[in-house]
């Protein structure tokens, strides 16, 4: 078109509109013109070369997706119709939210690319309020980083690697079985469709092996081509453009072509150009320039061609074409999954309007969607109604035959063989044992009969009941012995006072058992009152086929300081009790009328020990002590010893798989560090002996230059072409390259040029 008369490129042209390949031949015609003229440079790499300090230009992509390139301080004028990588993390983010995932694990391959995505992905889901509890990188073999990725428990997997390492990846998947229902990865969709059934010679899995361990992953990829019918700028729709694509290529299979994929980007890319341009020259025009008085140091003119490209925005054969602040495209992003071994589209994604638009027909291993973790279900348990019912009616029963005992002994306190037994210790022992069987009553209510407000309340009667009960019914006992033994074992010359035993001290002797016991209680409730607490217990598997743990918890009285209240009671009481064995052993022979029950006493005290001593070597003899509550307390039901062995047994055995697995690892990782430790052994030694050889040889070659000074080098001889030969590491380390005392090819061997080379 003749300069000046109008836009370089107008799409409203009846020609334009008309005859679509003749306008794809005149877009190319006119760019090649107009890179002529402004020397824009545009990439069709993956990276772009730094802007130079001292020149203006502008830099357009159509395959670049490192995150790196949005940085505008370093690419201050770059533009590219492909998106950024980290626009597939406003998906992710947003599937991990429609599903209910807040937990999340990654694993990247260590290149520049995949680092900065997972970055801004973690900035993401940290704004999501998603934790990534795991993060595994690697550089060429997965199998370590898959291994702790099992290890710990990872269950929503984000792996970002290229095609061929997600072979590798997906490979140590099947080994470790880190797929299934449990599992749910998320890759990137970029890859060929059938990247999982390529033979490849780095991996040692068959096709079927790995057909089964990617199945029902999902992935995220840009969309390329306008999924609606619109005609845009290019008065083209999708459809046709990819029709015209596939006529240039003369029937060759897409995806042996080279940058086929890409096609849409690089023609919205020509369009992006072509309409930016369209935009200066008028703004241009009005400054009394054109498009032709373009140098790299006129700032004027590319402002405004920078400002007609961050302003872009129409339709084109990939979709909308609108540039972020960064001059990254934006654009929607395809969701598919794969199912039954071939990729289905579940749905779309647009991120500048937050649009998820699904199809429903996404499909699971298992019900739905897994857990992004092993699910913990709390569980309180009670103790077993039948249980409590059955020990209530024996408490109930003892407490009757409490009432009947302490009823006969007040109806016949007058018969006097009652009262040498001393019948008010005899009521104070009913009275005790009644209240210590009444504290069945509170022991057996817990949260299943209760509120938690109520609990400390019932904590409180448990132990004064217990208490009190303990100190009547022993300590009434324990002074029948006491006095026995002290009047009966005195001197001859006080055998006179053995037939006048005074009833108050009796009395007085119970009566300060008691305040000790009240006095200790007290202290115990108004210092360190008791509460409620709950106990956990271990984690059992339920019977049914879940991805769910339950733990059982157990309400419970303690205080702050339960073992020392504890350890102060049991040591008083237990001094009695074993003073009471001792005194009842050394009355055994004594016959009294005064106290003509104290042999009864005494075996009653010997019952009293042995249950006791009884219980409490029963409760720790077994490795876990709660594990007597817990066959007491299980969903109200009985629970047999073999039942709980076999489950003691399985947890054990799964501590045991899991210490072998761990040791396997580590002997392999220590077997992998020996391999890094003789590999720089070697290169030092290598080193070592260039060095050597290097002191060696220049003393001659001093005295050779000094003998023959104008000898004439061989011709054989070029240091600058033995320099060229060696790999990039030696000619750039001034350690490895010597001069003139460099190594030839008959000093140095082959098979240890490569590994010094690694």
């Amino acid at each position: 078109t003749p300069k000046g008369s109008r836009p370089y490129f107008d799409s409203s042209a009846p020609h334009i509109r008309t005859q679509p390949r003749q306008r794809l031949l005149l877009v190319c015609s006119n760019l090649t013109h107009i890179f002529a003229l402004l020397l824009l440079r545009v990439s069709f790499f993956s990276g772009v070369s730094n802007k130079l300090s001292s020149v203006l230009s502008l830099s357009f992509s159509y395959g670049s997706s490192s995150p790196a390139l949005s940085n505008r301080q370093r690419f201050p004028t770059f533009f590219r119709t492909h998106p950024s990588a980290t626009l597939h993390n406003p998906t992710r983010v947003r599937l991990f939210q429609k599903w209910g995932w807040t937990k999340i694990a990654t694993i990247q391959q260590t290149t520049e690319v995949f680092t900065s995505t997972l970055d801004d992905l973690e900035e993401r889901v940290k704004e999501a309020g998603i934790e990534i509890s795991v993060r595994q990188s690697f550089l060429t073999d997965p199998a370590v980083a898959v291994k702790n990725l099992k290890r710990q428990d990872a269950r929503i997997i984000v792996g970002l690697f290229y095609e061929t390492e997600a072979r590798k990846v997906f490979c140590e998947v099947f080994k470790e079985k880190l797929y299934g229902k449990k599992y749910v990865w998320f890759l990137i969709g970029w890859y060929a469709d059938n990247w999982f059934k390529i033979k490849d010679p780095a991996i040692n899995c068959t096709v079927e092996n790995m057909t089964e361990a990617v199945e029902g992953h999902v992935t995220t990829e840009i969309v390329m081509l306008n999924p609606e019918t619109v005609r845009g700028a290019s008065n083209l729709t999708s459809q046709e453009f990819l029709a015209q694509l596939m006529s240039r290529l003369g029937g060759k299979n897409p995806e042996e072509t080279g940058g086929f994929q890409e096609a849409p980007l690089a023609y919205d890319a020509v369009w992006a150009l072509a309409l930016a341009l369209n935009k200066t020259v008028a703004p241009l025009r009005a400054k009394g320039w054109t498009l032709e008085d373009f140098n790299y140091n006129n700032k004027e003119i590319t402002a405004e061609i920078y400002r007609a490209l961050n302003t872009s925005s129409f339709e084109g054969v990939s979709g909308h074409v609108v540039f972020d602040a960064q001059g990254s495209r934006m654009a929607w992003t395809l969701i598919e999954q794969l199912q039954g071994g071939s990729y289905k589209k579940i749905g779309y994604y647009d991120s500048t309007k937050g649009n998820l638009s699904w199809y429903g027909n996404d499909k699971w291993i298992g019900l739905g969607p897994p857990a992004d973790q092993t699910k913990v279900i709390e569980e309180f348990r009670y103790l077993s109604q039948k249980l409590f019912v059955s020990v209530s009616v024996f408490a109930g029963l003892g407490i009757l035959l409490g009432i009947v005992c302490l009823s006969f002994n007040i109806y016949n306190s007058s018969i006097r063989y009652i009262q040498n037994s001393q019948p008010y210790l005899n009521n104070m022992t009913a009275v005790g044992c009644v209240l210590a069987l009444a504290a069945v009553f509170p022991l057996g209510i817990d949260g299943l009969h209760v509120h938690r407000s109520q609990f400390p309340v019932v904590c409180q009667f448990r132990l004064w009941l217990l208490g009190l009960g303990f100190s009547l019914a022993y300590g009434s006992m324990f002074t029948k012995i006491w006095w026995v033994h002290t009047v009966f074992t005195k001197k001859d010359e006080k055998k006179e006072k053995r037939k006048h035993l005074e009833p108050w001290k009796l009395y007085a002797t119970v009566a300060v058992l008691l305040a000790i016991d009240v006095l200790s209680l007290l202290i115990w409730q108004i210092v360190d009152p008791l509460h409620i607490t709950v106990e956990k217990f271990t984690k059992e598997a339920p019977k049914e086929d879940l991805d769910v743990l339950i733990q059982p918890l157990l309400e419970h009285c303690s205080s702050e300081k339960m073992n020392t209240w504890l350890g102060v009671v049991y040591g008083y009481k237990g001094l009695l009790l074993l003073l009471g064995i001792f005194l009842a052993y050394e009355t055994k022979s004594i016959s009294t009328e005064k106290i003509n029950d104290h042999r009864a006493v005494g075996m009653a005290i010997y019952n009293v020990a042995v249950s006791l001593t009884a219980g409490y070597f029963y409760i720790c003899s077994t490795k876990r002590p709660h594990s007597v509550i817990r066959r007491l307390i299980t969903r109200g039901e009985w629970q047999s010893e073999q039942q709980d062995t076999l489950k003691t047994g399985s947890s054990n055995n799964n501590d045991e798989e899991k210490s072998r697995q761990l040791e396997r690892e580590n002997r392999e990782l220590q077997k992998i560090i020996q391999e890094k430790e003789e590999r720089v052994t070697e290169l030092r030694n290598q080193l070592a002996e260039r060095q050597a050889l290097r002191s060696r040889r220049r003393p001659s070659v001093q005295n050779q230059n000094s003998v023959s000074s104008s000898r004439a080098e061989p011709p054989s001889y070029s240091p600058t072409t033995d320099k060229q030969s060696l790999p990039a590491s030696f000619s750039n380390s001034s350690n490895l390259y010597q001069d003139e005392g460099k190594l030839s090819r008959n000093n140095c061997h082959n098979s240890r040029l490569p590994l010094l080379y690694k």
